[in-house]
């Protein structure tokens, strides 16, 4: 599995589909369920916030599915940086964007960080 990763609006999932020449994408920004089919996984923040106000726990989702993604280009935006939201359930996504953006990295061949549309791989 390869991971992107940056900001909103930098440009990660361009730089997806050229870098490693994907075709398909599953967009989960709206809190689906991910398409491990496709190689691009993109939006996952959107289904972290899904499974917070849903009371599950996102990281045991993925690790439950470990075999299915492991071919998949995940895309993730890093919403950790700025002002700690007041609202209980913001930080609460936050935090758990932030886990599994951890655990994903550690699973991962590949970390690439986009920023103003520039990748620069991490790991």
């Amino acid at each position: 599995m390869i991971l992107v990763f940056g900001g909103a609006y930098q440009g990660k999932t361009e730089y997806a589909l050229k870098e490693f020449d994907a075709k398909s994408i599953s967009d989960v920004s709206d809190g689906g369920e991910p398409d491990f089919t496709k190689d691009i996984v993109k939006g996952i923040e959107g289904f972290v916030s899904r499974c917070v106000r849903a009371g599950e726990n996102p990281s045991e989702y993925f690790a439950a599915r470990r075999d299915e993604w492991e071919s998949c280009v995940l895309v993730v935006t890093d919403i950790s940086q700025g002002v700690v939201p007041m609202d209980k359930e913001l930080r609460a996504v936050r935090e758990a964007n932030g886990r599994l953006t951890i655990y994903l990295a550690k699973e991962a061949e590949q970390v690439h960080r986009v920023f103003c549309g520039i990748g620069k791989r991490i790991k």
